[in-house]
């Protein structure tokens, strides 16, 4: 069926069954699958199933393939599955918690990823309904542990699936983990920066130490790594780590044409994110090519501090403290860690009686 034929009839459908769309949703994001919490492991694996059951309904083979364990919180804990799933071997078809408010829909993966990932299973139950063959085969990896790094699913990927074939007859990957630029147009992610994550610790002693007593005859682990970590990055967002841009395309005169047609608003793109203020003025252009097409460094947090609530006194012994930078086109990763390690190493030299960044550089 020509799919000028077949897409006006997809469309009316999917108007019809807006209502059964958004009460599946509301199951989905119901179940708390929590990956970064031992306590919400057994709902990660009940997400894991539930989703096998819908792509059962849609008439998939599916399996769920066991990738090992992890350390949570101290212990050992079992990582829950990944699913793999098929559907279609035609060789005609060519690549071509809960609460709402109004219109939104607050919960676990509410758009990131339950909401996209349902959305596939719409779209193929659509052309179900309307008698349409799919015009692609599908094929689905399923995996509940990205908010975690995806521990475990690149041994599945390689080690496991690759060498079976499971990907020899895939033309095209689409990952369902992305957001639209603002709140009313639908829109498909061509392209993704990537990542470098960076673990630096410091350690001043082999205990945690009391400030009353302590404080002012040692060096702080704290301290040092709060200043170590606020040389990376000035307060405008530009990365201050030295030669970081320097292989980042140069933006040429037609890109920067592109930026001045794409829909997008920076106002209401604030208070999506219930921001106070942009960066970069709010220039419309500035925001989506820092988005885009330079790179970023983030701070994400510090182990071995303690968050709780009160006042507290203690020195910590060693901290860790964490942060990555998202890599553009002409980046290279192992370029980047060079250029990252460099940068500390020059740093470390003023702490060298103590600090060390893990596994790279030893104890001076």
């Amino acid at each position: 069926m020509a799919a000028e034929r077949v897409l006006p009839q997809i469309f009316q459908y999917v108007d019809q069954n807006v209502e059964s769309y958004k009460n599946l949703l509301k199951e989905a994001v119901a179940i708390p699958s929590v990956s970064s919490d031992a306590k919400h492991r057994d709902d990660c694996v009940r997400m894991v199933e539930w989703m096998k059951e819908k792509l059962k309904e849609v008439g998939a083979s599916t399996e769920l393939r066991d990738i090992g364990f992890q350390t949570l919180e101290g212990k050992q804990v079992k990582l829950p599955p990944v699913l793999v799933g098929a559907l279609g071997n035609s060789s005609h078809a060519t690549t071509r918690f809960m609460s709402i408010s109004k219109w939104q829909l607050f919960g676990r993966g509410s758009t990131d990823d339950k909401g996209p990932v349902l959305g596939w299973l719409h779209a193929i139950n659509a052309y179900k309904n309307v008698g349409s063959e799919l015009p692609v085969n599908l094929k689905f990896v399923f995996e509940c542990m990205e908010e975690s790094s995806s521990q475990g699913l690149d041994e599945l990927l390689l080690e496991k699936l690759k060498p079976e074939g499971f990907f020899d007859t895939v033309d095209y990957v689409c990952i369902s983990d992305n957001y639209w630029l603002g709140t009313t147009k639908p829109c498909i992610t061509y392209g993704l920066r990537g990542i470098s994550y960076y673990f630096l610790e410091i350690e001043c002693a082999k205990m945690d130490l009391h400030s009353g007593v302590f404080g002012g005859t040692v060096y702080e682990a704290m301290s040092d790594l709060i200043y170590l970590m606020n040389t990376l990055i000035d307060k405008d967002g530009k990365i201050l780590i030295t030669d970081i841009y320097k292989s980042v395309a140069p933006l040429l005169e037609t890109e920067k044409e592109l930026y001045h047609t794409i829909d997008f608003d920076p106002e209401a793109y604030r208070k999506s994110i219930d921001a106070y203020k942009l960066p970069h003025n709010a220039v419309k252009e500035q925001l989506l090519m820092h988005r885009w097409r330079y790179p970023s460094l983030s701070l994400h947090g510090i182990e071995g501090a303690h968050f709780q609530t009160g006042a507290k006194t203690v020195i910590p012994g060693k901290v860790v403290g964490k942060f990555s930078i998202r890599i553009v086109p002409n980046q290279e990763p192992e370029e980047v860690e060079k250029l990252v390690f460099d940068y500390i190493n020059a740093k470390i030299k003023l702490f060298a009686a103590y600090l060390y960044e893990v596994g790279k550089l030893p104890k001076q």
